[in-house]
Protein backbone atom coordinates (compact mmCIF):
# COMPACT_ATOMS: atom_id res chain seq x y z
CA UNK A 1 0.00 0.00 0.00
CA UNK A 2 3.23 2.55 0.70
CA UNK A 3 4.15 2.05 -3.01
CA UNK A 4 0.62 3.38 -3.89
CA UNK A 5 0.98 6.50 -1.58
CA UNK A 6 4.11 7.27 -2.95
CA UNK A 7 3.32 6.64 -6.29
CA UNK A 8 0.37 9.08 -5.89
CA UNK A 9 2.08 11.36 -3.81
CA UNK A 10 4.41 11.90 -6.56
CA UNK A 11 1.77 11.55 -9.30
CA UNK A 12 -0.02 14.84 -7.05
CA UNK A 13 2.86 16.71 -7.28
CA UNK A 14 3.20 16.37 -11.46
CA UNK A 15 -0.65 16.88 -11.40
CA UNK A 16 0.23 19.71 -9.30
CA UNK A 17 2.78 21.25 -12.07
CA UNK A 18 0.69 20.83 -14.44
CA UNK A 19 -2.20 22.98 -12.77
CA UNK A 20 -0.30 25.79 -12.10
CA UNK A 21 1.32 25.52 -15.60
CA UNK A 22 -1.96 25.66 -17.65
CA UNK A 23 -3.54 28.81 -15.10
CA UNK A 24 0.02 30.50 -15.40
CA UNK A 25 -0.50 30.28 -19.51
CA UNK A 26 -3.84 31.17 -19.29
CA UNK A 27 -2.94 34.17 -17.16
CA UNK A 28 -0.33 35.28 -19.46
CA UNK A 29 -2.54 34.69 -22.70
CA UNK A 30 -5.54 36.74 -21.25
CA UNK A 31 -3.85 38.47 -19.21
CA UNK A 32 -6.06 38.03 -16.33
CA UNK A 33 -4.73 38.41 -12.44
CA UNK A 34 -4.31 35.86 -10.27
CA UNK A 35 -7.25 34.78 -8.14
CA UNK A 36 -7.39 36.13 -4.86
CA UNK A 37 -9.55 33.08 -3.09
CA UNK A 38 -6.52 31.13 -2.15
CA UNK A 39 -5.45 34.47 -0.10
CA UNK A 40 -8.79 35.32 0.94
CA UNK A 41 -9.53 31.69 2.28
CA UNK A 42 -6.15 32.19 4.60
CA UNK A 43 -7.67 35.81 5.62
CA UNK A 44 -11.20 34.01 6.66
CA UNK A 45 -9.24 31.27 8.54
CA UNK A 46 -7.64 33.76 10.38
CA UNK A 47 -10.75 36.05 11.30
CA UNK A 48 -12.07 32.84 12.92
CA UNK A 49 -9.36 31.64 14.46
CA UNK A 50 -9.01 35.48 15.93
CA UNK A 51 -5.37 35.64 15.01
CA UNK A 52 -3.31 37.02 12.11
CA UNK A 53 -0.70 35.98 10.38
CA UNK A 54 1.21 39.53 11.12
CA UNK A 55 0.54 42.96 12.51
CA UNK A 56 2.68 44.22 9.63
CA UNK A 57 0.13 44.82 6.33
CA UNK A 58 2.43 43.96 3.92
CA UNK A 59 3.86 41.13 5.43
CA UNK A 60 0.79 39.37 6.52
CA UNK A 61 -0.04 40.03 2.25
CA UNK A 62 3.04 38.03 1.63
CA UNK A 63 2.39 35.34 3.93
CA UNK A 64 -1.24 34.54 2.96
CA UNK A 65 -0.24 34.75 -0.22
CA UNK A 66 2.35 31.93 0.61
CA UNK A 67 0.19 29.75 2.50
CA UNK A 68 -2.54 30.31 -0.11
CA UNK A 69 -0.38 28.88 -2.52
CA UNK A 70 0.96 26.17 0.51
CA UNK A 71 -2.94 25.00 0.54
CA UNK A 72 -2.93 24.45 -3.11
CA UNK A 73 -0.29 22.22 -3.45
CA UNK A 74 -1.12 20.49 -0.62
CA UNK A 75 -4.40 19.78 -2.25
CA UNK A 76 -2.77 18.42 -4.86
CA UNK A 77 -0.72 16.05 -3.52
CA UNK A 78 -3.30 15.12 -1.13
CA UNK A 79 -5.74 14.25 -4.70
CA UNK A 80 -2.48 12.35 -5.92
CA UNK A 81 -2.21 10.14 -2.68
CA UNK A 82 -6.26 9.60 -3.25
CA UNK A 83 -5.66 8.59 -6.45
CA UNK A 84 -2.85 6.06 -5.07
CA UNK A 85 -5.05 4.53 -2.60
CA UNK A 86 -8.31 4.25 -5.28
CA UNK A 87 -5.95 2.45 -7.87
CA UNK A 88 -4.38 -0.30 -5.29
CA UNK A 89 -8.21 -0.88 -4.63
CA UNK A 90 -9.42 -0.95 -7.98
CA UNK A 91 -6.62 -1.98 -10.48
CA UNK A 92 -8.98 -2.54 -13.02
CA UNK A 93 -10.62 0.96 -13.33
CA UNK A 94 -10.27 2.65 -16.25
CA UNK A 95 -7.26 5.30 -16.77
CA UNK A 96 -9.22 8.16 -17.97
CA UNK A 97 -11.95 7.71 -15.48
CA UNK A 98 -9.80 8.02 -12.58
CA UNK A 99 -7.90 10.65 -14.87
CA UNK A 100 -11.16 12.35 -14.72
CA UNK A 101 -12.13 11.72 -11.28
CA UNK A 102 -8.46 12.98 -9.60
CA UNK A 103 -9.48 16.40 -11.18
CA UNK A 104 -12.64 16.69 -9.29
CA UNK A 105 -11.12 15.48 -6.88
CA UNK A 106 -8.32 18.23 -6.52
CA UNK A 107 -10.85 20.77 -7.63
CA UNK A 108 -13.68 19.44 -4.58
CA UNK A 109 -10.37 19.68 -2.05
CA UNK A 110 -9.55 22.85 -3.11
CA UNK A 111 -12.89 24.72 -3.30
CA UNK A 112 -14.92 23.30 -0.81
CA UNK A 113 -12.86 24.99 1.39
CA UNK A 114 -13.52 27.99 0.35
CA UNK A 115 -17.12 27.86 0.02
CA UNK A 116 -17.35 26.55 3.81
CA UNK A 117 -15.80 29.94 4.49
CA UNK A 118 -18.11 31.77 2.48
CA UNK A 119 -14.91 32.51 0.38
CA UNK A 120 -16.26 31.87 -3.30
CA UNK A 121 -19.64 30.25 -4.27
CA UNK A 122 -19.42 28.30 -7.25
CA UNK A 123 -23.21 28.80 -8.17
CA UNK A 124 -22.36 32.52 -9.18
CA UNK A 125 -19.44 32.16 -11.01
CA UNK A 126 -19.88 32.66 -15.22
CA UNK A 127 -19.11 30.23 -17.68
CA UNK A 128 -15.80 31.64 -18.20
CA UNK A 129 -14.48 31.19 -14.42
CA UNK A 130 -15.93 27.51 -14.86
CA UNK A 131 -13.71 27.03 -17.66
CA UNK A 132 -10.37 29.04 -16.03
CA UNK A 133 -11.09 26.40 -13.40
CA UNK A 134 -12.16 23.00 -15.06
CA UNK A 135 -9.65 22.78 -17.48
CA UNK A 136 -6.63 23.43 -15.08
CA UNK A 137 -8.15 20.95 -13.00
CA UNK A 138 -8.63 18.09 -16.19
CA UNK A 139 -4.97 18.86 -17.14
CA UNK A 140 -4.19 17.87 -13.30
CA UNK A 141 -6.17 14.73 -14.01
CA UNK A 142 -4.31 13.85 -17.12
CA UNK A 143 -0.91 14.39 -15.61
CA UNK A 144 -1.14 12.52 -12.34
CA UNK A 145 -3.14 9.31 -14.15
CA UNK A 146 -0.51 9.29 -16.37
CA UNK A 147 2.44 9.93 -14.00
CA UNK A 148 0.81 7.25 -11.68
CA UNK A 149 0.33 4.66 -14.37
CA UNK A 150 4.17 4.98 -16.05
CA UNK A 151 5.44 4.52 -12.88
CA UNK A 152 3.56 1.62 -12.19
CA UNK A 153 5.15 0.40 -15.98
CA UNK A 154 8.09 -2.27 -15.59
CA UNK A 155 10.85 -1.52 -17.58
CA UNK A 156 10.74 -3.30 -21.49
CA UNK A 157 13.09 -3.09 -24.52
CA UNK A 158 16.44 -0.95 -24.27
CA UNK A 159 15.56 0.61 -21.40
CA UNK A 160 14.89 -3.10 -19.22
CA UNK A 161 18.91 -4.00 -21.07
CA UNK A 162 20.56 -1.17 -19.93
CA UNK A 163 19.10 -1.56 -16.41
CA UNK A 164 20.14 -5.11 -16.02
CA UNK A 165 23.95 -4.21 -17.86
CA UNK A 166 23.98 -1.92 -14.93
CA UNK A 167 22.94 -4.08 -12.13
CA UNK A 168 25.14 -6.84 -13.50
CA UNK A 169 27.82 -4.18 -13.52
CA UNK A 170 27.65 -3.12 -9.98
CA UNK A 171 27.25 -6.71 -8.48
CA UNK A 172 30.61 -7.67 -10.71
CA UNK A 173 32.69 -4.53 -9.10
CA UNK A 174 30.93 -5.62 -5.54
CA UNK A 175 32.19 -9.36 -5.63
CA UNK A 176 35.50 -8.39 -7.75
CA UNK A 177 36.64 -5.90 -4.83
CA UNK A 178 37.24 -9.00 -2.15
Amino acid sequence: MSGHVLRGLLAGAAGTTALNATTYLDMAVRGRPASQTPEQTVQEFEKRLGTTVSSDEAIAANRRSGIGALLGIAAGLGSGVLYGLVRARWDDAPVTALAIGAGVAANLIGTVPMVALGVTDPREWPASSWLMDVVPHLAFGVATAVTYEQMGRRTTGLAAALDRALRHARAQRCCHRW
